[in-house]
């Protein structure tokens, strides 16, 4: 299937003159990942959105986030983080970025407080 960048970046263009979006760590948000390189993850749908839990703060403009995959396939690097948005999810560590917080459409949740302690702890094995 043939990637349809032209179509992003249309998106992105009126994502990029959007005011930044107030948030907190912990947060779970619907995000524009865009259409991306080879194995970079993508977003889906007519605005290219993937549920991205926000792990930590960089300002009011920026933020590092770990995008969920509903994939069932067993890695280290897939994150178990419950039920989001009405299906299972795992954290997806090998796909973690900083993004413009005008890629954040819409809060859905927060990963509750122990979940996302172990997923912290993971994230600090990485590094």
């Amino acid at each position: 299937m043939e990637k349809d960048f032209d179509r992003w970046n249309e998106v992105k263009k009126k994502a990029d003159a959007e005011a930044p979006r107030l948030y907190t760590v912990r947060e779970i948000w619907w995000c524009r990942f865009g259409i991306n390189i080879g194995t970079e993850q993508d977003g889906g749908g007519r605005f290219f959105l993937r549920p991205a839990i926000i792990l930590r703060g960089f300002g009011s403009d920026a933020c590092l986030i770990a995008p969920l995959t509903t994939s069932v396939r067993e890695h280290p690097l897939r994150i178990p983080v419950g039920i989001i948005d009405g299906r299972s999810a795992r954290a997806n560590l090998s796909q973690l970025r900083v993004v413009d917080t005008r890629r954040l459409i819409e809060k859905i949740s927060f990963l509750d407080r122990e979940m996302f302690a172990s997923l912290r702890k993971a994230v600090r094995v990485l590094f």
